[in-house]
C-alpha cells in the first residue's frame, strides 16, 4: 500500500547520486509508489505541541544531469505522514538535537521515524562503540592532553580523532615520540591557556590491518547485510574513508564480522536503530554509524543487491521494533 515518506537531509542538489545511500532509499520508495516529500533542517517547527514541517513534494530519477524535482513548499502537520527518514550527515550538533526533539513528538503520535530520534541523540558514533568493549581495540575518550599523551606512549602507535567528525576529517595517526603530537592535541582538544582541553578526543590503538580496508557493515533491524565494503587506503594515506580517497571493494563477511554484528545487533534493535553502519578494521569494531550510514550503492552494484529494498521490506513489515 502506498505510504507518505518524508526525508530530512542535507541539500539534495549537492549529493553525488552514484554513491549516495539516501538517494537509493528515495529511489526505492518511489519504485514502491510511495509519496515522497523533502525537507531540510530549517523546515521544522513546533506549534502548540504539534510538529510541523515545510514539505516539498519530491520526484527522483537516476540521471546525473537532473536527479530530482521539487514541488511547492507547504507547511504540513507531521502527524499526517507515515514515515520520516532522518538522514542528515554528522555532526549531531545542537541544531540537529533540536530537530530530533521535534521528531520525538511526531514519533509519539505514531509516525515511523528512522532512526529513532532519541537514539540519534544518545548514540554518538564514536562513543556508542565503547558499549561493546569486547569488540574493540584499546580506546580512550578524554579531554585531558596528559592522558591522551600517556595513551599514545603506552601503545606506541595510535589514531586520534574528534568525536563529531565524518569522512576521515580531523583524523591523525601518531607514534610515541612524535614531535607533532602536542600540536595535534591542541587542534583536537582545543585547550585553554592552562592546557585544559575543551573538546573530547578519541585515541585508539592503531590497527595495522587497515591496509586491508576499513570495512563498513550495514545492519538492518540488527541483522547484517552479508557483504561489507572494505574501504582501502591508497598510496601513503592511512585513512580508508572514501571521502579521503579510499577505494571501495566489496567482501563477504568473515566469522569475526558476524560475531561483532551478533554482539551489537540486539542493542540496535532495543534502541530502535533500524539502519546502521558498523566500521570494522581487522578484528575490531571502531565506530557505529547511526545518523546517515552509507555504502549501500557500492554494495548494490558489486553484488546485485537492493539494500534499500531490504530496509523498506523491514519497515513495512514491522512499523516498530517494540
Amino acid at each position: 500500500m502506498p505510504r507518505s515518506v518524508a526525508v530530512l537531509m542535507d541539500p539534495i542538489g549537492s549529493i553525488k547520486i552514484a554513491k549516495d545511500t539516501t538517494f537509493a532509499l528515495l529511489l526505492e520508495a518511489q519504485r514502491r509508489s510511495h509519496r515522497l516529500y523533502y525537507m531540510e533542517q530549517g523546515d521544522l517547527a513546533l506549534r502548540d505541541g504539534t510538529p510541523w514541517a515545510r514539505l516539498r513534494p519530491l520526484r527522483v530519477q537516476e540521471d546525473p544531469a537532473g536527479w530530482y524535482s521539487l514541488g511547492d513548499a507547504q507547511w504540513t502537520d507531521l502527524r499526517e505522514l507515515d514515515t520520516v527518514l532522518l538522514r542528515k550527515d554528522p555532526p549531531v550538533d545542537p541544531q540537529f538535537v533540536y530537530d530530533t526533539l521535534v521528531m520525538d513528538v511526531a514519533q509519539h503520535a505514531g509516525v515511523q521515524v528512522v532512526n529513532d530520534p532519541r537514539a540519534l541523540r544518545d548514540c554518538n558514533e564514536k562513543v556508542f562503540a565503547l558499549h561493546f568493549p569486547q569488540c574493540m581495540a584499546p580506546t580512550l575518550v578524554a579531554r585531558d592532553p596528559i592522558e591522551l599523551r600517556r595513551f599514545v606512549a603506552e601503545h606506541g602507535d595510535a589514531v586520534l580523532k574528534p568525536l563529531d567528525g565524518m569522512g576521515g576529517r580531523g583524523i591523525f595517526r601518531v607514534q610515541a615520540g612524535d614531535k607533532n603530537l602536542n600540536s595535534m592535541l591542541e587542534t583536537l582538544v582545543q585547550g585553554d591557556s592552562h592546557g585544559q582541553g575543551r573538546q573530547f578526543t578519541v585515541a585508539q590503538k592503531f590497527i595495522p590491518q587497515i591496509s586491508a580496508g576499513d570495512k563498513r557493515i550495514l545492519m538492518i533491524d540488527g541483522e547484517p547485510v552479508p557483504y561489507a565494503l572494505a574501504r582501502i587506503p591508497q598510496g601513503d594515506e592511512f585513512r580508508g574513508n572514501l571521502a579521503a580517497g579510499g577505494r571501495g571493494e566489496g567482501v563477504p563477511l568473515s566469522d569475526r564480522d558476524r560475531w561483532i554484528a551478533a554482539e551489537v545487533g540486539p542493542e540496535l534493535r532495543r534502541r530502535g536503530l533500524r539502519f546502521v553502519g558498523l566500521d570494522v578494521i581487522g578484528d575490531y569494531l571502531t565506530e557505529i554509524n547511526v545518523t546517515s550510514p552509507t555504502c549501500a550503492r557500492e554494495l548494490d552494484k558489486q553484488f546485485g543487491l537492493n539494500i534499500a529494498g531490504m530496509l523498506f521490506d523491514a519497515l513495512e513489515a514491522r512499523p516498530t521494533l517494540a
